[in-house]
């Protein structure tokens, strides 16, 4: 039964968890792909160009702005990230499900661009928690950690615009969650009515 591909867009403010629970659903549904997003900024220790991110110069960015070849892109804490448009087409001509792990800034340029696009916000359980967890990490200097907390409350204002919201306090719940909100799209009526009339003459 062939469908189009659907749009799941995840935002959280950085190190709610919302990277870690991509990684983890995408291991569980075999139509799932993770978009990789390119970025100006360094890679982080662990980081695999082209499999967590496309790591470019900022001239190479701005070419691609230039050539309108980004569906959404953005400024975030002083790098730029984007999505490339031909990518999102593939998938969804394909009937493959996407998941973005993309910034509110992003977020709203595909709010504008795709309809049928499913929107999730991950929040962490507290501010205390959120900047244990930034701390933890170990890659960021403790101003750029200063400056992640003070866009955290406003990025979880953007929260109440969005489909689902979920809570990364207990990892699995929220897993669960996640999944939960994966599989209820799948089964929406406007998404597998034109196969389920093809079968049944509906």
């Amino acid at each position: 039964m062939k469908r189009e591909g659907i749009l799941f867009v995840i935002s959280a403010p950085s190190g709610a968890g919302k990277t870690t629970l991509c990684k983890e659903v995408i291991d569980i549904f075999p139509n799932l792909r993770h978009s990789v997003s390119y970025t100006t900024r360094s890679a982080r220790p662990g980081e695999v160009h082209g499999r967590d991110y496309f790591f470019i110069s900022l001239d190479e960015f701005k070419r691609m702005v230039a050539a309108d070849e980004f569906a959404e892109w953005a400024e975030v804490h002083g790098n730029f990230y984007g999505t490339a448009l031909k990518t999102l087409e593939e998938y969804k001509t394909k009937g493959i499900d996407v998941i973005l792990d993309i910034d509110c800034q992003g977020a709203h340029q595909l709010k504008k661009r795709y309809n049928g696009a499913v929107y999730l916000f991950v929040l962490p359980p507290s501010y205390q928690e959120l900047r244990r967890r930034l701390d933890c990490r170990s890659s960021d200097a403790p101003e750029v950690i200063d400056r992640r907390i003070e866009a955290a409350a406003g990025e979880i204002k953007e929260s109440r615009w969005y489909d689902y919201i979920i809570i990364n306090d207990v990892f699995p719940k929220a897993v669960e969650e996640l999944k939960s909100v994966l599989i209820a799209e799948q089964c929406k009526t406007n998404r597998v009515l034109t196969g389920v009339s093809e079968l049944f003459e509906i």
